[in-house]
């Protein structure tokens, strides 16, 4: 009977290894956003897009989802000179279905405009720019209290690391 409770409590300490690694590294891995231009407002003109864009980063296997009226706007991929000078490009076909979703499947620039007569010279015109979505964020700053800044990827690290030593610690008793 002792033998079966042994392994009734190690069995238990194995799946609550399991269960806290997962709490502790689940926030850290990469899923893909999906970002709605202009959020509520939308693909729409007289919006600042510069300013919406702020304080967001956009990585590959991201997605823009560009929400207006069908037949009122419609959307170009351009380049930086069509994008500062409002100009269609001499190919390629606008999306038009008013709710366009683009991936973003490589890292760089991206400039996007409204190709109806005079809507992208009254702001409706996008710039961002797409980073690779392996790469590691920045460092966080270093807490001269505690040698680690909260939510560091080092403190997660040390704390999953200290869970799964702790775990097999227990396992062998």
């Amino acid at each position: 009977m002792v033998f079966f409770a042994s392994r009734n409590k190690k069995m238990v300490v194995s799946m609550f290894a399991v269960v806290a690694a997962l709490a502790v590294f689940a926030p850290m891995m990469a899923s893909a956003t999906q970002y709605v231009v202009g959020d509520e407002t939308g693909w729409t003109k007289d919006f600042d897009y510069t300013t919406w864009t702020a304080g967001k980063q956009f990585f590959v296997g991201d997605s823009l989802v560009f929400n207006y009226p069908a037949g009122k706007h419609n959307v170009f991929k351009v380049n930086g000179t069509d994008f500062q000078q409002c100009s269609k490009p001499l190919v390629g076909a606008p999306l038009t279905t008013g709710s366009d979703e683009i991936e973003l499947k490589t890292t760089g620039r991206k400039w996007y405009i409204c190709g109806v007569s005079g809507h992208c010279a009254t702001g409706q015109k996008l710039v961002i720019t797409v980073s690779d979505g392996s790469a590691a964020p920045a460092p966080t700053p270093v807490s001269p209290s505690t040698g680690a800044a909260p939510g560091s990827i080092v403190s997660a690290g040390f704390a999953a690391v200290t869970v799964v030593v702790g775990v097999v610690g227990m396992s062998m008793f």
